[in-house]
């Protein structure tokens, strides 16, 4: 969605989506729009929730199974399953898209990575396509005036042209852009805690290879899946970055992602969007 500043100003029902990469302030931004004036609708959440919520617990009943107590208990439904998912807190939707490589390592096979993988971008545009749905129940149900779509690192990956006609048919779309010396501390935390990630599957196939052929490796199963992880970010974030320009410049706006540090109350928020109209 397109508008002037004064229109964004006088907007009375207020409705933005942001995106960016993890890290660049997205729930910072979230945290200082009181909830007893924004609906937070976070995009991981719904995923987490309600699209993969299944196959979540599927996966932790296999890893259960694997222990001859629990598999006995799980068999005779003795045991319920459920993951305590919080805007904060989103680990199980990381734990179930896991990390490529050497199972003894921790890591998955190539066929069931990308099986995962699917699943998930499948619930992202699921989830995308839901922002509709809870704008409305944000005003008629919760009584919100505005609402805030707090969007996953991968959204840029996304090439529904349903999903992204959604978003910018009802909020206004914010870029947070991370600068070089931000980059670099993305890229620090990555190496430090390497985390799972969503990859766009050709992406994925032709870091594989570069990636099999830097190490010497045979194959997937024979990679250190935190290995990979690590020496993956810096490409994704070069691979995601005009991605993102794109979308803000086709649908959107971009905001200094540094400027977030500024940033103290609800104010301060509307005043750092306005600024880029």
């Amino acid at each position: 969605m397109k508008m002037s500043r004064a229109e964004f100003v006088n907007w009375p029902n207020k409705v933005i989506t942001l995106m960016g990469m993890s890290g660049v302030g997205k729930t910072t931004l979230a945290s200082l729009l009181p909830k007893t004036q924004w609906f937070h609708y976070s995009a991981d959440y719904r995923i987490g929730t309600r699209y993969l919520k299944e196959p979540i617990l599927d996966n932790i009943k296999v890893q259960a199974m694997e222990q001859p107590f629990l598999r006995d208990l799980v068999l005779s439904d003795s045991l319920s399953f459920r993951c305590n998912i919080t805007f904060q807190h989103l680990k199980p939707v990381a734990c179930f898209l896991g990390k490529i490589g050497n199972p003894a390592l921790g890591g998955i096979t190539i066929d069931e990575f990308k099986r995962r993988q699917r699943l998930h971008r499948q619930a992202e545009i699921a989830a995308t396509n839901d922002v509709g749905e809870f704008i409305a129940k944000a005003r008629n149900l919760y009584g919100r005036a505005h609402f805030l779509n707090d969007t996953g690192g991968s959204i840029c990956e996304l090439t529904d042209e349903e999903a992204w006609n959604t978003l910018a048919s009802r909020s206004l779309i914010i870029y947070l852009k991370a600068d070089a010396g931000m980059e670099k501390v993305m890229i620090e935390r990555a190496q430090a805690d390497p985390k799972p990630l969503y990859y766009d599957e050709d992406f994925l196939d032709r870091h594989i290879a570069k990636f099999l052929a830097l190490k010497g490796l045979t194959g997937t199963d024979e990679m250190n899946p935190d290995e990979y992880v690590q020496w993956v970010f810096p490409h994704l974030i070069a691979h995601r970055r005009p991605l993102y320009e794109r979308i803000a410049d086709r649908y959107g706006y971009t905001v200094d992602a540094g400027k977030v540090l500024a940033v103290k109350n609800e104010q301060d928020v509307l005043n750092l969007i306005s600024g880029a109209l």
